[in-house]
């Protein structure tokens, strides 16, 4: 195993051991949750209430329930027994690993099985809800690619705005409406202006799109007036989810100026309902990739070595589409990109020490969003408006169908799977949506 560090994301013991297996056969080989990565959420099983657990393999194993039954640290007994993981988030990052640890040694030891195996349920059978209650929810830009890629539709020979290289943007979402994978997407109306009209019309948006993010949870936080610190940003980072904000392209042309997106991204937010804990990710960071030549040097505030050599992840993030089409058919989904999470110019703990800079306080639960991630090729664009030229290529599907933008019926799916020599791979769960008609 490599060495240990200091730095709690770096922290790697037993519970990342590759040779390590569970006495529930399913996480042996399973693709997204292994013993060796232990996702938190809050599920319900049919009929009850919901509670807060792990996936382990194709089950889930209820922690309130565990706790209740003196298995698990006293100290974290009431943060376990609501019904959302805000308590939880507000502990500092090493009690999230004392919980860590007394997990994986529970489901690997088979003397446990006769007493844990009550308290586990079929993931198939239970209801997925929101992981926590989101007081606030701020979406960036740090995507590079797609920023570029989206500035050269409008602004060929300025595709990005002076500030991007200096600052990390963003802008206030809305919390209200992010709701877990499978929840559908009713196609928003709204004001847009053909550019062949003399006024706006009021109607379903004809331009609806998907973005492919990271969705990243905050932990304990910070008070308001105090800034964080970018060494102290890790701690303060409590996991990660995949994100799609669901995007109306002409409804956002017509009402972003000057103060940016409003009706067009605040109908819905899609996550994965796991979280992945910074403790899980820990074999998986990787160096930030380094800023090309002539980039400015990022202000102090925004600098620190640790982060530039360990604040990466070595995540690939897919987007696959389905047609009502397609699924009638019995055509499997259709993969429209596949990249890498470290098309991020800027660092999660950059993000955090950014947004909290000015004295804004973050709170256990808070949710941020990447911004759109897309590789430099094409085969890794992040969204539709990349990937058709802002509507000028259509994608052509399996079955000969066409798409520039969703069309009712169809199906997006986010995917997500960290992989590094040496370790278990670990996934994140998918993050599904279906569009339907408008109201």
């Amino acid at each position: 195993m490599p060495l240990t560090t200091d730095r709690m994301i770096d922290i790697l013991d037993e519970t990342h051991d590759p040779a390590r297996r569970s006495w529930v056969d399913s996480a042996n080989g399973h693709p997204d949750f292994p013993i060796q990565n232990l996702p938190l959420g809050v599920f319900s099983p049919a009929g009850d209430a919901p509670r807060i657990g792990t996936a382990i393999g194709g089950h889930i194993l209820d922690l309130t329930a565990t706790a209740r039954a003196g298995l698990l640290p006293e100290t974290l007994t009431g943060c376990l027994g609501a019904d959302s993981l805000n308590a939880l988030f507000s502990r500092p990052a090493a009690e999230r690993r004392t919980l860590r640890r007394h997990l994986s040694a529970l489901l690997s030891d088979p003397a446990q099985k006769p007493v844990l195996a009550p308290l586990l349920f079929a993931a198939a059978d239970c209801r997925l809800h929101l992981p926590a209650r989101i007081g606030d929810y701020t979406d960036f830009y740090v995507g590079i690619h797609h920023a570029t890629n989206v500035g050269r539709l409008f602004r060929p020979d300025n595709p990005l705005l002076p500030n991007y290289k200096h600052v990390p943007i963003g802008y206030h979402g809305r919390a209200s409406s992010v709701r877990p994978s499978g929840t559908a997407v009713q196609r928003p109306c709204g004001q847009r202006k053909p550019p062949d009209a003399d006024a706006p019309l009021f109607g379903p948006s004809r331009r609806l799109d998907y973005e492919l993010e990271l969705g990243i949870w905050i932990g304990p936080g910070n008070a308001l007036g105090q800034p964080i610190p970018i060494a102290e940003a890790p701690a303060h980072v409590a996991g990660f989810c995949l994100l799609n904000d669901w995007s109306a392209r002409d409804l956002q042309a017509w009402e972003y100026q000057p103060l940016g997106p409003f009706l067009a991204k605040s109908f819905l937010t899609s996550i994965s309902p796991w979280v992945v804990t910074a403790e899980a990710l820990a074999p998986f960071r990787l160096a930030q990739p380094a800023r090309p030549a002539g980039d400015p040097q990022p202000l102090p505030y925004l600098w620190d070595e640790a982060d530039q050599d360990r604040g990466a992840l070595a995540l690939t993030l897919e987007v696959h589409l389905s047609t009502a089409a397609m699924r009638a058919g019995g055509l499997s989904p259709h993969r429209l990109s596949r990249g890498e999470a470290t098309a991020m110019y800027w660092t999660v703990a950059q993000i955090v020490t950014h947004h909290a800079s000015n004295g804004c306080n973050l709170n256990p639960g808070d949710l941020l969003g990447s911004g759109t991630l897309s590789a430099a090729d094409p085969g890794g664009y992040g969204s539709l408006l990349e990937i058709t030229a802002g509507g000028s290529r259509p994608v052509t599907l399996p079955n000969g169908e066409q798409r520039t933008f969703l069309e009712d019926g169809d199906e997006i799916t986010l995917s997500a799977s960290a992989q590094a020599d040496g370790y278990v791979p670990i996934g994140f769960g998918p993050c599904t949506g279906t569009v339907l008609p408008a109201l």
